[in-house]
């Protein structure tokens, strides 16, 4: 259901609007001109999803209620009707950011089609902000052990406990310690995260603990590490097996005893940190062929929670599959696309994958089949281009006349298929007239 605001200064326009979309299940308000309709919408206690309204109107026309509401609410579509004459204007509201126009007299399953498709974008872009907010988990603890691990990761947040997470790479280590970080009584207060593999050898130190100015070459100013930038928050210390040996040592006392020398420094610092690490590595198999301190792995080994690879949780990867298809959509398409639906066999061809990078790779995956897909549509021949199959069938029998009319075929009965059998949407997709598509549809002996 959408929230439609028509501003229309003909009644009888406005009565076929509101009684077409209403009867479409749509909550529909109407106001006889722009200005109303501008004074509507700040006043709103709820956004709406799409304003249709005239071209021209008295106090403010269509196109001074367009720059208003792109102004003020971008992502507010707004659909123009207009009069015979006029397209000169609406093509300059299409420029101006117009999700559509149509002229009088117009086809209200048209309209329609629109309306549904401006309050699919909306509720995608509503989607979109609550995937952005942190410590989303749904959408990845689908499975009986990802629930399982997510009971444990909340009974564990408020307690102010080093959390050691494990798992492959991709599997989801950071969301899940963003989970812990989101329920802790420490929530409101820093999060720091540190990638440690990626800091170089020579500067794991100084990353960690700080530096006075002057400490080495080139500390030309003071530098605070990730635990003081912490301090009385929480510190996320991914990939911690490949902090250096020379550094353990260091690492064990600041989170054992709270205390930390920043280089350069002759005083010692106490913080107040709760630490999260998470690990690709084997840390007890480390630890005991001597690649990594056993005290500092059974200091972090408090509470030990192990993120399962998605070949041992293959419920987890359709739920996964739709929202990084959502993400990808709205990265490469805009906020206004709506994503490819994915064929039930297409489905399960994902979820037999054994996805080696996890998650990562499903979600890259996922931009890669959106990003080469040419319709509303997913099937199995999609997902068999992730292994570079070919992208096409090979051609039917028969002469070039012959292919083209089943190739044709093909596509319009998808068209009609995908849009419910509505005629207007189906050729809306095909890129045809309504009266081109009948003709097609005549010639080539389908209902």
């Amino acid at each position: 259901m959408a929230r439609v605001l028509i501003a229309e200064d003909d009644p009888g326009v406005a009565y076929t609007l509101r009684a077409g979309l209403t009867g479409a299940g749509h909550a529909v308000e109407w106001r006889p001109d722009g200005l109303a309709a501008l004074e509507t919408l700040k006043a709103a206690r709820e956004s709406f999803d799409v304003v249709i309204t005239d071209l021209m109107m008295p106090r403010l026309d269509g196109l001074q209620l367009l720059g208003e509401v792109r102004a003020a609410w971008p992502d507010l579509a707004v659909v123009l009707i207009t009069a015979v004459g006029d397209e000169r204007r609406a093509v300059q509201a299409m420029k101006a950011g117009a999700l559509d126009y149509f002229k009088k007299p117009f086809d209200l399953d048209e309209v329609e089609a629109v309306v549904e498709r401006a309050a699919e974008a909306a509720s995608l872009r509503r989607e979109l902000a609550r995937l952005k907010s942190r410590a989303e988990p749904e959408a990845v603890l689908a499975s009986p052990a990802m629930l399982k691990l997510r009971e444990l990761a909340e009974r564990v947040a408020d307690k102010d406990v080093t959390v050691l997470i494990t798992g492959e790479t991709g599997t989801g280590k950071e969301v899940l310690a963003d989970l812990v970080q989101s329920r802790s009584r420490r929530a409101g207060a820093a999060y720091v995260k540190l990638h440690c593999g990626a800091i170089p050898e020579t500067l794991a130190e100084s990353e960690l603990f700080g530096h006075e100015r002057g400490a080495f070459t080139g500390a030309h100013r003071q530098h605070r590490g990730a635990f003081q930038r912490a301090h009385g928050g929480t510190l996320l210390l991914d990939e911690i097996g490949d902090v250096p040996p020379a550094v353990q040592g260091k690492l064990l006392r600041a989170v054992q005893q709270g205390e930390l020398q920043p280089l350069g420094a002759e005083a010692v610092v106490r913080v107040d940190v709760r630490l999260i690490a998470a690990t690709r590595r084997d840390l007890a198999r480390d630890s005991a062929e001597g690649r990594f301190r056993e005290d500092l792995y059974f200091r972090l080994n408090v509470v030990h929670l192990r993120v399962p690879p998605l070949r041992e949780r293959r419920e987890d990867v359709a739920p996964l599959a739709r929202r990084f298809l959502l993400l990808a959509t709205l990265k490469l398409n805009g906020p206004n696309a709506a994503p490819p639906e994915i064929d039930p066999e297409a489905m399960e061809l994902l979820v037999r994958r054994d996805w080696p990078g996890n998650a990562r790779e499903l979600q890259n995956a996922m931009e890669r089949l959106v990003a080469l897909a040419t319709g509303p549509f997913i099937g199995p021949e999609d997902v068999a281009l992730l292994d570079g199959a070919p992208e096409r069938p090979p051609p039917t029998p028969g002469g070039l006349r012959e292919q083209v009319a089943a190739l044709e075929r093909e596509l319009i009965e998808r068209a009609l298929a995908e849009s419910g059998g509505n005629q207007s949407e189906a050729a809306r997709r095909l890129g045809l007239s309504r009266v081109t598509l009948l003709d097609k549809l005549r010639r080539l002996g389908l209902r």
